[in-house]
């Protein structure tokens, strides 16, 4: 059976969203990446980067969320429709999954921390300008894509559009307005309404 270790408040819910969506049965230990058990050496063993989430298959060991997703959709996701029909849907998803980490996400999680996690006195409002003008024009870029097209890398809803919608969930706990961005805003409420997202960050 698949394992997965992490806790949905941390990148261990890309894959629990997945799974979610997959209907898979699989084994959720729910590792907080904040627990000192992240260095016990069986664990380091696994992912000798001390981080969640870690995806066990088999003899297979995976650590870094969006090379989980992307494993688990185009072993068990094709027939539901979770992995791309075409060869050049398979390339989309990989360019979207790699875009929302090099071009949001580390700017993304400075506006949630400087906006709203870390106490007052450690915030710093010139790192939360820098964060949201870094993110302007990367959101320029996917509103304009979805502008054209319902979904990233298929007719429908596809790993591409949930490795990217997991990252962009950040929005709503960092407050983070979406409204000059309509085509964008829309496509992640589709998103983040589906029912096995609800289940996954319950978890």
């Amino acid at each position: 059976m698949l394992k997965l270790y992490g806790i949905s408040a941390s990148r261990a819910l890309r894959p629990l969203w997945l799974l979610e969506e997959l209907g898979l049965a699989f084994e959720h230990v729910p590792l907080d990446y904040r627990d000192r058990a992240v260095k016990a050496p069986e664990y380091l063993e696994m992912n000798p980067n001390g981080r969640v989430p870690t995806l066990v298959d088999g003899e297979l060991v995976l650590f870094e969320s969006m090379a989980i997703n992307l494993y688990l959709a185009s072993r068990y996701g094709r027939e539901a429709g979770l992995w791309p029909a075409t060869v050049e849907g398979e390339g989309l998803a990989y360019q979207w999954s790699f875009w929302v980490m090099t071009e949001v996400e580390s700017h993304l999680l400075a506006v949630l921390m400087h906006r709203r996690m870390l106490p007052e006195p450690e915030r710093d409002p010139g790192k939360l300008a820098r964060s949201e003008g870094a993110l302007r024009p990367a959101f320029d870029v996917l509103d304009g894509v979805l502008a054209k097209r319902p979904f990233l890398a298929d007719a429908h809803f596809t790993v591409a559009d949930l490795d990217v919608a997991a990252v962009l969930s950040w929005t709503r706990p960092a407050r983070f307005d979406l409204g000059p961005w309509p085509a964008l805003a829309e496509w992640l409420a589709g998103c983040l309404a589906r029912p096995a997202f609800d289940r996954a960050r319950r978890r």
